[in-house]
């Protein structure tokens, strides 16, 4: 958080973690966007990242849930790209090597798995065109208190 003084020009963000305000400024601004931040933070990088086992088990923060054998799969190649944009060519690769599904199968799959990861704090988020994302979700940051 960078405090500019009446006068100066604001920086430019570099980052979704910075911020400023100017001073003097009520405090109540000052800690409304130093909770942002923190909440940010929680969301981009969380304390702790997911991790399957060999039998579809997936862990974080502490919770658990048991996956179907392609649930894991699906699990598994968001994970290896956790934070980033996984393609929906590289998914469709991992769940059928050698077949192509129906137009809508892998958004199924995604929807159902979407509805087992949420009580674990964890969103698959879609990228227009692109493919999917796997992170921590608003909701845990805000359950865990930012």
């Amino acid at each position: 958080m960078l405090l500019v003084e009446d006068g100066f020009a604001p920086p430019a963000a570099l980052d979704c973690l910075e911020d400023w305000i100017r001073v003097p400024a009520p405090e109540e601004d000052v800690q409304a966007r130093l909770d942002a931040l923190t909440l940010r933070r929680e969301v981009h990088f969380p304390a702790a990242t997911p991790a399957i086992d060999d039998d579809g088990v997936l862990r974080f923060d502490e919770k658990w849930v048991a996956l179907a054998p392609l649930e894991a799969r699906l699990t598994s190649v968001l994970l290896s790209r956790f934070g980033a944009v996984v393609s929906r060519e590289t998914l469709i690769r991992a769940l059928w090597p050698g077949r192509t599904p129906g137009r809508n199968a892998l958004d199924v799959h995604v929807l159902r798995l979407r509805r087992r990861l949420s009580p674990l704090g964890l969103a698959i988020k879609t990228v227009r065109s692109r493919g999917y994302l796997l992170e921590a979700s608003m909701r845990r940051a805000e359950v865990n208190g930012a």
